[in-house]
């Protein structure tokens, strides 16, 4: 039986410390996982009886199925609210969470064969988004002596003839950094140069660390900006499958993008209804939530940079995420924790970092975080 060459390229064999995570695990050993960042598994979870009263009243609301293509307007109105009125409900399409958010994004935007500029460090993520769209991913450079800040030299030198979007993360998986203000007006700047949209990334906004609010794209002259965010990370919903992409910049590129992005999403309706008109109200009820949720974030970011006081990484500036750079080969490294220490993390090589480094994220319990970061740090210090 044929199948498509896509399918041949999308399987691939195990990873060596994931062939030893799985040969641990059968041994019935436990393992602290520092990869997921799975809020949830830490008793992070959006208030159970809030929560089932939302999705009560939502599903009254949703009894008689009346889709919206961009999605239902109270929740675009909700959403549009988030951001103090500045994308406006109008430019909103919510969607089934940020990964198929880029999907629309890239589809709306390159031909097969054309190119997207994304960071590196990378996410594995976007490899398969590319491959599932026919594009090819190209790098720019973030600049780990400068605090992971973007490298516009190299990020203009890397747009060519079939460039035709720029992917930025800010706060930025796995190195945590966020983008200056002044960065962005400058990216804004090559944007408008090469007439080409800023794709902009901001999941992790609500986790910052020395800023009261998120520098973003959307308040520069950038001429197109898609803003994508969703509740997975912000409220610990993963499973709501909320997300959106706002756009925003020159009216009649605004105009096209929107009522393109209409006719993708209507050929799927695919975000739940029920999701959809639960959004008011999650926004409306989840504030102390989301602040005791941001605190508890705090706290585990400040256990695990006092743990690695004098080790060579950048302390993160937002997000759930930290890189490590280490004395000795990363891959040998993280196979050392797992098998010795019963520890998880990755190689920087999994992210497309220069060696050697150890990507790892700070979500955990206090008394296991604080034992896997000092087990870290002594391999950080050598």
């Amino acid at each position: 039986m044929r199948f498509s060459s896509l399918t041949d390229s999308l399987a691939s064999p195990k990873n060596p410390l994931y062939l030893a995570h799985d040969e641990l695990r059968a041994a019935s050993h436990s393992i602290l996982d520092l990869v997921k960042g799975n809020v949830n598994e830490h008793g992070i979870v959006f208030p159970e009886d809030t929560l089932k009263n939302i999705l009560q009243e939502a599903s009254v609301l949703a009894r008689v199925y009346k889709p919206d293509p961009l999605g239902q307007p109270p929740a675009r109105a909700a959403v549009s609210r988030y951001y103090g009125g500045a994308i406006p409900d109008s430019q909103i399409v919510l969607t089934p969470g940020t990964s198929v958010s880029y999907w629309y994004c890239f589809k709306l935007l390159a031909e097969p064969g054309d190119e997207i500029l994304t960071p590196q460090p990378s996410y594995p993520l976007f490899d398969y988004i590319a491959q599932l769209c026919g594009v090819t991913l190209t790098p720019y450079e973030l600049d780990e002596a400068r605090n992971w800040s973007i490298d516009l030299d190299h990020l203009e030198r890397q747009i060519g003839s079939k460039t035709r979007a720029i992917v930025l993360i800010s706060p930025h998986n796995p190195t945590g950094m966020v983008a200056s203000m002044e960065q962005l007006h400058d990216l804004a700047a090559i944007a408008a140069r090469y007439e080409v949209p800023i794709i902009s990334d901001e999941v992790f906004n609500e986790f910052l660390f020395g800023y009261e609010s998120l520098p973003r794209p959307a308040l520069t002259d950038a001429p197109l900006v898609f803003t994508l965010n969703g509740f997975s990370k912000m409220f610990a919903l993963p499973g709501m499958k909320v997300g959106w992409i706002g756009v925003t910049g020159d009216e009649h590129l605004v105009s096209k993008s929107v009522g393109a992005l209409e006719l993708i999403s209507d050929t799927f309706l695919p975000v739940n209804e029920i999701a959809q008109h639960a959004v008011p109200e999650i926004f409306s009820k989840g504030g102390t939530f989301l602040q005791n949720y941001k605190n508890w974030i705090q706290q585990c970011r400040s256990t695990a940079v006092n743990c690695l006081a004098g080790c060579d990484f950048v302390p993160p500036e937002g997000g759930f995420y930290v890189t490590l750079r280490v004395p000795v080969e990363e891959e040998s490294a993280a196979m050392r924790l797992l098998r010795d220490q019963r520890i998880l993390v990755h190689p920087g090589y999994f992210y497309d970092i220069q060696p050697d480094h150890l990507v790892m994220t700070f979500i955990q319990d206090s008394t296991n975080l604080q034992r896997a970061f000092t087990s870290i740090a002594e391999l950080g210090r050598g």
